[in-house]
């Protein structure tokens, strides 16, 4: 009787062994599913500005088959700025709908293009890049992210939230967008916060009560919406000539003024992770950073930076990403990769090993992030002009091959659906 029981809990510990493997859950995952069957419920804070009435499923994944969905200058969402909510939704569905049948298991969705917002906040002004007027909200209290949450999770896909920490008002119109931001934006409301650079409007970096407003900015999401994640992008300095020199002096630091941005950066990525790791409703919430593809050339420095020569992002940008692999502040880093195999400039499959070896030993995942808007552009070069979609998909084929790499994020959305053969292309490599 006690071998038939033994030979019972080995065929069950097989059995979870093999789903786990095929799923892409740990052990820990297939448990919770078995038990709870869920990991949303009506159930949320007190005060919550989100209810999810949908029990969704574990969203862990073996590869990540992600597509960036932007709403800064009505790139991708919603595609003229309005407030009428049936739109808003339609848009929604057919976007889900179109990377669900591409194979499609991850959406970035950027919900702070600027110092504001796509759902209903306490600290930022309801965004100018969904309802045409920073400061006005959808009618009938619509919450777009609460609708694409629960819209995503109906099509067993993953929903990210996806922020631009630093930057209030950039582009053409940043002077008039910046003087139309309501008397409640925290710019408005603390303009000793605000620094201007080349024309455009960012929070300073250097300032702890900067980093700890985009600190309640993630908290307030992670524990009032059930998101997958927090991603920022590759914005964080706008540039080496940005002028923080009296937060410098303030600061009595014995830092350079670069290691000083630096750390700042730092500083506000450590205290980011601890806050969605401390404070999300959602138990496998994580915390993303995207930034550019180069994080320091080979050829320009001694730190064993990439076969590259192009932007880096340690010293333009002042983003020290290694650092924040090595010190595990970051659930995965999706650098965009955004050259073709055999670039002089930067090569794809360079970048790509170069990466790969970065997460070694680590806890970080690695997603690349690919230029799919590139593709037929001549501006980028003969290969995107002339076989972009054969490239994006030799790039998902290349990513597979290479230890380390746990999937690819297209960059952005619209080309799936307006890019002559992509969707064929992505469908084929993701629709498996």
């Amino acid at each position: 009787m006690k071998k038939l029981f033994l030979l019972t809990i080995v065929f069950i510990v097989l059995v979870c062994g093999m789903v786990c493997y095929s799923t892409g859950y740990t052990p820990l995952d297939f448990l919770t599913i078995l038990f709870s069957n869920s990991i949303v419920t009506e159930d949320t804070a007190e005060g919550s500005g989100f209810v999810s009435t949908k029990q969704y499923q574990m969203s862990s994944v073996k590869e990540t088959r992600a597509v960036w969905v932007a709403t800064a200058y009505s790139i991708d969402y919603p595609s003229t700025q309005t407030t009428n909510e049936a739109e808003l939704k339609a848009e929604c569905d057919e976007i889900l709908d179109n990377i669900a049948a591409c194979g499609g298991n991850t959406v970035y969705l950027q919900v702070r293009p600027s110092a504001d917002a796509l759902y209903s906040s306490s600290l930022f002004p309801w965004s100018r890049y969904l309802t045409g007027s920073c400061g006005t909200a959808p009618e009938n209290s619509f919450d777009p992210l609460e609708y694409w949450i629960t819209q995503a999770h109906a099509r067993n896909l993953r929903l990210e939230a996806w922020i631009n920490p630093y930057r209030i008002c950039a582009g053409e119109y940043a002077k008039t967008d910046f003087n139309s931001l309501p008397s409640d934006s925290p710019a408005k409301q603390h303009p000793e916060w605000v620094v201007e650079c080349e024309g455009s409007y960012y929070f300073n970096p250097g300032l702890a009560e900067v980093r700890q407003l985009i600190c309640d900015g993630v908290a307030e999401i992670v524990s009032n919406y059930a998101v997958d994640g927090i991603q920022f992008d590759d914005y964080f300095y706008p540039s080496t000539d940005f002028d923080d020199a009296d937060a410098y002096s303030a600061s009595d630091t014995e830092l350079s003024i670069a290691d000083w941005r630096r750390d700042n950066v730092n500083q506000l990525v450590q205290q980011v992770g601890q806050t969605v790791h401390e404070k999300a409703i959602h138990s496998n919430c994580q915390f993303g950073i995207s930034p550019s593809g180069i994080w320091r050339n080979k050829g320009i420095n001694s730190f064993g930076g990439s076969d590259t020569n192009g932007y880096e992002h340690y010293t333009s940008s002042y983003a020290d990403s290694i650092t924040w692999i090595k010190n595990g502040w970051i659930d995965y880093i999706c650098p965009q990769i955004y050259w073709h195999i055999g670039d002089n400039t930067a090569d794809f499959e360079t970048l790509a090993n170069w990466w790969s070896r970065q997460v070694i030993n680590t806890d970080v995942k690695l997603i690349l992030g690919l230029a799919a808007y590139k593709i037929g552009d001549e501006t980028y070069g003969s290969v995107w002009k002339t076989d972009g979609c054969a490239e994006i998909g030799r790039q998902i084929d290349l990513s597979r091959s290479i230890n380390g790499i746990h999937g690819c994020a297209l960059f952005s959305y619209r080309n799936l659906t307006q890019t002559d053969g992509l969707s064929s292309i992505v469908t084929q490599q993701w629709g498996n």
